[in-house]
């Protein structure tokens, strides 16, 4: 899919996406516009009544009792609880901090007069918050809300001052505040009480002082009682009666004109069709657009432009199918099968956008998916569209919940958020509609919920594999298919360079493990780790693992220039096979990066050597550094690999030793700088890594050499010839 984009948008060029987009709206809107067109209805409002109507069954009449309530709840007179303590609190904080202003300033007048140098400000303050850690959170969080500025101008007062500005505060606190202050009045309480400070011979610094005491000092002490008035509201709601309609009852006379009263109980009792209009689908057209434009400016955000056309291709094509299903689940939906809508596997759109996009588009696809559904389904009786919109929208939303890992790597998870939660509620819809449990119905729309939210589960399960081959390179089935050893490259790398083979598996084994370690993504390493070294096939023989026994080595009759030539070709040669192959980007990738930026340092003491004025850069490898954490696992392994394997009799402490120091000169080189590993990361890969080569190359125990059977008989026979 991700190749099928961007050969497309090759193609194309800049009229990719509003191309797509385009297509996109317009196939939409084909396939919800039949529930939103336009239709001819046999009775309106306004219409003349051609018969005497009745109501063809008894059914209460929700409108009007939900009307009478709402009125009945509107006429209740709100509960306040006036909290007298309140005035006491703030009093005493206020109080509380003139006192500690006070005793720090005579304390610094005291060593002022010791030591004769005048304390900054800033000091005072500090020592004043200081005071603050000792008090509970309410009275931080009071004397937070001054300012700095008030601090230090609290500090330029004077005993008398700051008496009179306390004394002052007080008095207008005690008189504001033995009114009823509520929410509503708080803001117009503090502008009465700053506004009587303009009566007062206060100074500048003063009035700010008493401005910021005064409206962080006057709280609301008489407080809004929710649960007393909510429970009053209750009981006088509970206390309307319901308004029936009742069956045989007059709706409207013949020869009368229909107004919205009539209209409403008819509709109540299902004897006129919906009234369609333009509207219906002018807000299709409307939240089609709606989409396109955060598609647009999700778009715009997603910098990656592999990211950006599979965002695209899939979500399109994700909520293409989403809506096409819900179509055909309309079509077998009536009023005998009002349940078909909840077959839907609502979060397996968002579900799967969260997986191989991310959480984000999961997200809008969960959002989009209710709000065409409630086209789609827009004939439903009742309130069953509600139950419907729910439905979707918690099984939408519980898609994104999982990880971005394999379902079958998080099976209880899994289980959970796509089928236990989403059956539990979907039971809780059931209550609130009221059903009864003796109906079929009730039963069928419970089992069509657990099926619904089951095929979210099954199909997440079992089309991962494939859905993943659909959007990356690099799924779990191209890379099992890679990892086989009759794959021709690697076929060749064993005719060719059988060291060189057996080197790269010794590097899968320990990279893939290491990788593991640190949760990150071990298939892909290990692949990875096979093909890293293909580009040695051209020169099998230059490689020193691909030598024969006793062979002189070929770099011995090269100049450095040339034999770093051929080392630095392995890279560019290896990638250059894989991109012919086709292989994914990150195998590409790890292919380039595994030797990074590093020093090929024999080859650059032997250039020295015969001129001293080669510069070091022409030695090191072209790079990138490794940009990702396998791709920096693998750097190291393939190093450390190579080294162990030339030790002469390694030990624990042998491998230990030289694993730690070529991690740290790789640290100190900045190789790792771009990877992503953080130091934690690192130290397990260390460990990893020693273990791995410790247990592949330990020193074994020479035993005795045993003389064979055969050689035994021939002495034997030999000495009794003799």
């Amino acid at each position: 899919m991700k190749k099928f984009a961007l050969n497309l948008s090759k193609k194309l060029g800049k009229a990719t996406l509003p191309i797509a987009l385009a297509v996109f709206a317009i196939v939409l809107f084909g396939l919800m516009y039949s529930n939103v067109r336009l239709q001819n209805v046999t009775i309106h409002v306004g219409q003349l009544a051609e018969e005497t109507i009745r109501a063809n069954k008894t059914v209460e009449n929700t409108k009007e009792t939900e009307q009478r309530k709402r009125l009945a709840e509107e006429a209740v007179t709100p509960e306040y609880v006036f909290q007298a303590d309140v005035e006491e609190i703030q009093k005493t904080r206020i109080t509380d901090l003139f006192s500690w202003v006070n005793q720090i300033n005579e304390t610094y007048e005291k060593q002022k007069k010791k030591s004769e140098t005048t304390t900054p400000v800033e000091g005072k303050v500090a020592l004043l918050k200081g005071q603050f850690e000792k008090l509970s959170q309410e009275d931080v969080t009071f004397y937070q809300k001054f300012s700095t500025t008030f601090y230090e101008n609290l500090f330029s007062l004077n005993t008398t001052q700051l008496s009179m500005v306390k004394s002052e505060d007080l008095t207008i606190m005690n008189t504001i505040m033995k009114e009823h202050v509520r929410e509503n009045n708080l803001i117009e309480l503090r502008q009465k009480a700053v506004e009587e400070t303009t009566y007062l011979d206060l100074t500048p610094a003063e009035t700010q002082i008493m401005k910021e005491l005064l409206t962080n000092g006057i709280v609301v002490n008489d407080v809004y009682n929710e649960k007393r008035t909510n429970l009053l509201r209750q009981q006088a709601a509970d206390d309307v009666q319901k308004v029936m309609i009742y069956q045989g009852e007059v709706i409207v006379r013949e020869g009368v004109q229909i107004d919205q009263n009539a209209m409403n109980k008819l509709e109540l009792l299902g004897m006129t069709s919906q009234n369609k209009t333009i509207f219906p689908t002018i807000a299709l057209i409307l939240a089609i657009v709606l989409q396109i434009v955060i598609l647009l400016f999700f778009f715009v955000q997603t910098t990656d432009k592999d990211r950006k056309y599979r965002l695209l291709t899939f979500y399109i094509s994700a909520m293409t199918l989403s809506v096409l299903l819900m179509k055909f689940l309309q079509i077998f939906q009536t009023e005998e099968l009002s349940y078909v809508p909840f077959l839907f596997p609502a979060a397996f759109t968002p579900l799967i956008l969260s997986q191989f996009v991310n959480r984000r588009a999961g997200i809008i696809a969960a959002m989009f998916q209710v709000i065409f559904s409630m086209f789609i389904f827009n004939d439903a009786m009742g309130n069953l569209l509600a139950i419907i919109l729910l439905n979707y929208l918690f099984d939408g939303f519980f898609g994104t919940a999982l990880k971005q890992k394999r379902i079958n790597q998080q099976l209880l998870p899994a289980f959970c958020w796509l089928l236990g939660f989403p059956v539990l509620f979907n039971f809780v819809l059931v209550i609130y509609q009221g059903m009864d449990f003796s109906d079929q119905k009730t039963w069928m729309t419970l089992l069509c919920g657990f099926i619904g939210s089951l095929l979210t589960f099954v199909m997440s399960m079992g089309l991962h594999p494939y859905i993943e081959m659909l959007v990356s390179d690099d799924s779990v089935i191209v890379l099992n298919e890679l990892s086989n050893p009759n794959h021709p490259l690697l076929k060749e790398l064993l005719e060719k360079a059988p060291g060189t083979y057996h080197h790269s598996m010794m590097v899968a084994n320990l990279s893939a493990n290491a990788v593991a370690d640190i949760g990150g993504r071990s298939l892909l390493t290990r692949v990875a780790c096979y093909y890293h070294d293909i580009g040695k096939i051209k020169h099998a023989n230059f490689f020193v693992e691909n030598l024969p026994a006793g062979a002189e080595n070929p770099h011995n009759f090269l100049l450095p220039e040339d034999s770093k030539q051929i080392i630095f070709g392995h890279v560019i040669d290896g990638a250059k096979i894989l991109e012919e192959y086709h292989m994914p980007q990150m195998v590409i990738d790890i292919c380039w990066q595994h030797h990074g930026t590093t020093l090929m340092r024999y080859f650059f003491v032997k250039a020295q050597e015969r001129n001293s004025e080669i510069s070091e850069a022409d030695y090191r490898y072209p790079g990138p550094k490794p940009q990702t954490k396998e791709a920096g696992i693998v750097s190291l392994a393939d190093t450390c690999e190579a080294a162990v394997r030339a030790m002469d009799a390694p030990s624990q402490a042998k491998i230990e030793k030289f694993v730690h120091e070529l991690i740290q000169n790789r640290l100190i080189d900045g190789q790792l700088d771009e990877s992503g590993l953080t130091m934690g990361e690192i130290r397990t890969i260390e460990k990893s890594l020693i273990s791995g080569l410790a247990s592949t190359f330990h020193s074994r125990i020479k035993y005795p050499k045993m003389k064979s059977e055969a050689e035994k008989m021939k002495e034997e026979n030999d000495k009794g010839g003799n």
